[in-house]
C-alpha cells in the first residue's frame, strides 16, 4: 500500500469508546475527510480516497470545502456537538493550504477541541529542490510551513519515512481521544512520502477502540472539599463545558438541588441548566448577568467544574471581592485544577467528581438569607431581559430585540451558534437555554469567520445525531456583517450538499462589538465603522455607507435569502421568517435571513468589567476620561491566591 492508502484506512477502523451512566457508546472515530486539492496531495491522499470511494463510499467519506481553515472549524464545530468524541481529518495541499490551516488549530487547541489535521509538505527526499511553494530558512534548512503548527497543536509529527506512519498516528490518536489533552493534532506528510509504497502490518489496519479516560476523583480530595463546602456561608459554582463534556449536568443539578448552592456558568458551560432553574444564575462573569456577578462578589468559596477561568470568567479577577474566598477546582486537566492557586485542586472527570460529592453532601445546605438573595437577583435580571427583548426600536431593532425574536422563534432542542462580536457576549447574558445541547459560541478563540463553518459543523452533527435516532435539531447561526464577511464562502458547501442551515445574519456596517469597547477605550470608534475613504483626512469613520449587499451575496451562492425590511414589524417578521425556515425540508440547503440593525443600542449592563489596557498619557480628551475609570477598575483587580 502507500502512506496514504494505509492514513486512510486505518483511519476508518478507529473507533471511540465511551461509558457514561451505564450506558455505552461506540462511534467512529473519524466519520469522513475533507480535504482540498493541490500539487501535495492530490496523488497521495486524494488518489487513496478516490480509490476506497470506488471501492465502497462508506470506507471513508469524503467531503468538499472552500477554505481550509473554514474544513477545520467544521471538524470542531461536529466534535463539540459530538462532546469530543468524533472529529473528522483534513488533508491539505504544500504551502497556503497548510498554512490555512493555522487558525483552525489554534482555536481547537485554544477550545480543547480535537481535530485531526494532515497538511502536505514539501519533498522528504528533496529530490526536487526548493520546490513550489517551499518555504527557506538559510539558518535550518529542515524548517518547513508546516513547523508553525508546533506551538498551535497538542501533539505534532513528522512522517519523513513510511516506517514511522505507525508510531505517528499511534500517538496522535492518543492525544485526540484524551480530554486532559486533546485539541489540534498535526501529523506532515511529505508529498512523496504519501506516494511511497510499503508493507504494512495487519495489526495496524485491524479495528482499535480508543476508550475516553474518566478518572475518578481522589477519596481525600473529596473529603477537603466537603469540609470547605461545609463551612462556608455563601458558596458559588461555576460551571464550564466540562460539565457538559463529562455528561455531568443532572449531577450538577442534583448538587445544586441537594445544597442550594447556585450556579454560574461561562460561554463554553450555557447549558448546564435550564435558563429558568432555581439555582441558575446564569452568565458570569464580562458578559454575565447581574444575578450571577453580584453572588459572586460576596461568595466565600468557588467550586469552579470543568471551567479554565478565562478572563471573561473572572472579569479580569475582580468579581471576587471577598477578601476570605476560597477555590475548589475540579477539572480533568490539572493545568486549569491548580488556577488562582487553589488548595483544593481536584483532578478527575466532572461527573464522577459530582457523583462523590452528593454522595457526601448530605445534610448540608445554604442559608436561608442566600437563597432569598438568589431568588431576588434572578428576578431582576429576569425583568432586565425582558425589557430588552420586548422593547421596540425604529425603524432599526436593537440587537437584544433580534436575540429575543430568534430565541422565541427556535425549539428547546435547536442549537444557536455564533462566535465573535457584540453578539457572543449578549447571547450568553441573554440567551435563554433549555437544551443542553442548545447553545455553541466559540469564544476560547473568538474567531471571525467560525460561525457559518462550525455552524456547518455542529449541523452535520445533528443530522448524524438523528440518523441514529436521536434529537431532530436546526442549528441557527447568527452572525455579523463583520464576521460574515470573513468567512461565509462554505455556504456554498452547504448549497453543494443541500444542508439546511439558517442564518441570521445582522446588518450594522461594521464592526460593532469593537467599536463600543473602543468608545469605552477613548479611542472613539476609530476604524470600526465600513465606510468609504475621505482621502482628505485619510479616514474610514465618517464617509458614506458602502454600498454592499450581503443578501445578494448569499443569493448569489446559491442560497435562499430572506430580507427583513427596517420598520414597525421588523421583530415580527424576523420571528416569522426564522420559523418558516425551520419548517423548510431537511435537505432544502441553506436559508439565511438577513436584517439590519442599530449599533449603537448596546445590551443591558454586565456591572461587570473586562481589562483592556488605556493609553496612560494620551491629547484626547475621552482618552484620558477612559484611563480614569481603568485606574479605579485595577484598583478591584486581585490576585485571587486560595
Amino acid at each position: 500500500m502507500t502512506v496514504a492508502q494505509a492514513v486512510v484506512e486505518y483511519l476508518s477502523r478507529q473507533y471511540t469508546v465511551d461509558s457514561i451512566g451505564g450506558v455505552d457508546f461506540r462511534e467512529r472515530l473519524i466519520p469522513g475527510t475533507f480535504g482540498i486539492f493541490g500539487h501535495g496531495n492530490v496523488a497521495g491522499v486524494g488518489q487513496a480516497l478516490k480509490q476506497y470511494q470506488a471501492a465502497d463510499p462508506t470506507i471513508m467519506p469524503y467531503y468538499q470545502g472552500r477554505n481550509e481553515q473554514a474544513q477545520a472549524h467544521q471538524a470542531v464545530g461536529y466534535a463539540r456537538h459530538t462532546r469530543r468524541r468524533q472529529t473528522f481529518a483534513i488533508s491539505t495541499s504544500v504551502g497556503p493550504g497548510s498554512s490555512n490551516l493555522l487558525t483552525g488549530a489554534a482555536l481547537a487547541t485554544t477550545n480543547r477541541l480535537p481535530v485531526l489535521l494532515l497538511p502536505s509538505d514539501t519533498f522528504a527526499t528533496r529530490a526536487a529542490d526548493p520546490v513550489l511553494q517551499q518555504l527557506e530558512q538559510p539558518y535550518a534548512y529542515d524548517i518547513t510551513v508546516n513547523d508553525a503548527f508546533r506551538p498551535l497543536s497538542k501533539f505534532f509529527d513528522r512522517v519523513s519515512r513510511p516506517e514511522q506512519l505507525f508510531s505517528a498516528f499511534h500517538h496522535g490518536l492518543r492525544v485526540l481521544t484524551d480530554p486532559a489533552e486533546t485539541g489540534a493534532v498535526t501529523i506532515s506528510l511529505p508529498q512523496d512520502v504519501q506516494a511511497e509504497a510499503f508493507d504494512v502490518p495487519e495489526e495496524f489496519l485491524a479495528e482499535r477502540e480508543w476508550r475516553i479516560r474518566r478518572p475518578e476523583a481522589d477519596d481525600e480530595d473529596i473529603r477537603r472539599a466537603v469540609e470547605a463546602i461545609r463551612a462556608a456561608k455563601r458558596p458559588l459554582i461555576i460551571a464550564g463545558g466540562g460539565v457538559l463534556y463529562a455528561y455531568a449536568n443532572e449531577e450538577l443539578a442534583v448538587f445544586a438541588e441537594l445544597t442550594g448552592i447556585p450556579v454560574g456558568n461561562t460561554q463554553a458551560g450555557v447549558g448546564v441548566l435550564p435558563w429558568d432553574h432555581k439555582f441558575s444564575l446564569g452568565a458570569i462573569g464580562s458578559t454575565g448577568t447581574t444575578a450571577a456577578n453580584a453572588i459572586a462578589a460576596d461568595a466565600d468559596l468557588i467550586i469552579g467544574i470543568g471551567t479554565r477561568y478565562e478572563d471573561f470568567t473572572t472579569a479580569s479577577r475582580t468579581a471576587f471581592q471577598n477578601p476570605e474566598v476560597r477555590f475548589i477546582n475540579i477539572n480533568v486537566a490539572a493545568i486549569d485544577a491548580y488556577k488562582h492557586g487553589s488548595a483544593l485542586p481536584i483532578v478527575a472527570d466532572a461527573r464522577k467528581a459530582l457523583v462523590k460529592l452528593n454522595q457526601a453532601m448530605g445534610g448540608y445546605r445554604v442559608g436561608a438569607d442566600l437563597e432569598t438573595k438568589i431568588a431576588a437577583e434572578k428576578k431582576r435580571w429576569d425583568a432586565t431581559v425582558d425589557e430588552a427583548f420586548d422593547t421596540r426600536f425604529t425603524p432599526l431593532p436593537a440587537q437584544n430585540e433580534i436575540i429575543g425574536a430568534t430565541n422565541r422563534a427556535m425549539d428547546a432542542q435547536d442549537v444557536v451558534i455564533c462566535a465573535a462580536g457584540s453578539l457572543p457576549g449578549d447571547l450568553h447574558k441573554m440567551w435563554r437555554v433549555r437544551d443542553p445541547f442548545g447553545y455553541h459560541v466559540e469564544y476560547a478563540y473568538s474567531c471571525m469567520g467560525y460561525e457559518i463553518p462550525g455552524g456547518l459543523g455542529v449541523k452535520r452533527a445533528a443530522l448524524a445525531e438523528a440518523a441514529r435516532g436521536g434529537e431532530q435539531r436546526d442549528v441557527v447561526v447568527m452572525v455579523g456583517d463583520g464576521s460574515y464577511l470573513m468567512m461565509h464562502t462554505e455556504l456554498v458547501t452547504a448549497v453543494a450538499e443541500r444542508i439546511k442551515l439558517i442564518v441570521v445574519l445582522i446588518q450594522n456596517h461594521g464592526y460593532a462589538s469593537i467599536g463600543s469597547l473602543s468608545e469605552s477605550l477613548g479611542s472613539q470608534r476609530f476604524g470600526t465603522q465600513y465606510r468609504a475613504l475621505n482621502e482628505e483626512e485619510h479616514s474610514f469613520d465618517e464617509g458614506e455607507t458602502l454600498p454592499v449587499d450581503l443578501a445578494l451575496n448569499a443569493e448569489s451562492l446559491g442560497v435562499k435569502v430572506i430580507r427583513i425590511e427596517p420598520g414597525e414589524n421588523t421583530i415580527a417578521e424576523l420571528e416569522q421568517a426564522i420559523r418558516d425556515a425551520k419548517a423548510a425540508p431537511e435537505r432544502s440547503g441553506p436559508i439565511l435571513i438577513h436584517v439590519e440593525s442599530d449599533p449603537l443600542l448596546d445590551a443591558p449592563s454586565s456591572e461587570s468589567w473586562w481589562d483592556v489596557p488605556v493609553s496612560q498619557v494620551s491629547e484626547l480628551d475621552s482618552t484620558q476620561q477612559a484611563f480614569k475609570t481603568y485606574s479605579d477598575h485595577k484598583n478591584r483587580q486581585r490576585k485571587l491566591l486560595g
